[in-house]
């Protein structure tokens, strides 16, 4: 289980984080919303381990991450964030090999071939990937975080993601969640922030709603949209449908958007 407790963070004194509770179990996809500011960014950074936390604590399989050593807890958890920089010409499958620098493995090749194939991006592994596309990087960055995780282990691991969709296209960002979907039959724990509230809606099994470095809601789907609660969590009327074919609800502005932003005037 990866288990956050009472997790608060200020940056000169003003809380960003403030005393978040949450878990993610092996087998499950937990999605955080929140509007832009809310915080999400910062917690995924104290969960991953790329800020240190003072208040609260963060466990991996009942371990504190404080008490992990970088290659231990590399072994159990696997990080893509939002943004990622190589400064090296590297081509797209040396980016993926890194994935593997602290992992113990026969089958690296196997590995690599395996992850390019599920993010459609086996055609591309001999490009420079600072030449790619935003989705197409977008997508490699995903591959080298799948590939440190992907191959089956005993013991339960976990993929932590900051907005995988955000730069694809509609079909590329449902394959990705489906690939989500897939890879927590393996014994691994999933949690990503979400742009879109539809793609949380689809598939997640689980909902951490955030708005001002709080947790306002968290439960099942159905339990957290919920059309009041995202009203008040993005400051927009919300109203909630059924999609037909899948069942599950459907996200939708229930009216037009006026933006309370200041607006220049025409000189």
């Amino acid at each position: 289980m990866l288990q956050a407790s009472k997790v608060h963070f200020c940056i000169k004194q003003r809380p960003i984080v403030e005393q978040i509770s949450l878990e993610v179990n092996p087998g499950e996809i937990l999605a955080i919303l929140g509007p832009n500011g809310a915080g999400k960014s910062t917690f995924f950074k104290i969960l991953s381990g790329d800020i240190s936390c003072k208040h609260g604590s963060v466990k991996y399989n009942g371990k504190t991450i404080t008490s992990l050593k970088a290659k231990d807890l590399a072994s159990v958890r696997a990080v893509m964030p939002q943004h990622s920089q190589v400064n090296f010409p590297f081509t797209v499958q040396e980016v993926v090999e890194l994935g593997l620098i602290s992992t113990q493995t026969k089958n690296s090749s196997q590995l690599i071939n395996e992850v390019l194939n599920a993010t459609n991006t086996d055609h591309l592994k001999d490009r420079i990937f600072n030449s790619l596309s935003g989705g197409e990087k977008q997508r490699v960055q995903l591959a080298r975080a799948l590939v440190q995780i992907w191959e089956s282990k005993p013991f339960p691991r976990y993929l932590l993601l900051d907005e995988p969709s955000s730069s694809l296209d509609i079909a590329q960002q449902h394959a990705v969640l489906s690939i989500l979907q897939k890879l927590k039959s393996r014994n691994i724990g999933i949690l990503v922030i979400l742009h879109e509230l539809n793609l949380a809606a689809q598939y997640a099994d689980k909902i951490a709603l955030i708005k001002n470095g709080a947790i306002t809601k968290i439960g099942t789907v159905e339990e957290v949209l919920d059309e009041k609660t995202l009203e008040r969590a993005f400051d927009h009327p919300i109203q909630l449908l059924k999609n037909p074919n899948t069942g599950r609800l459907f996200v939708a502005s229930a009216a037009p958007f006026y933006s309370s932003l200041a607006t220049s005037k025409l000189a």
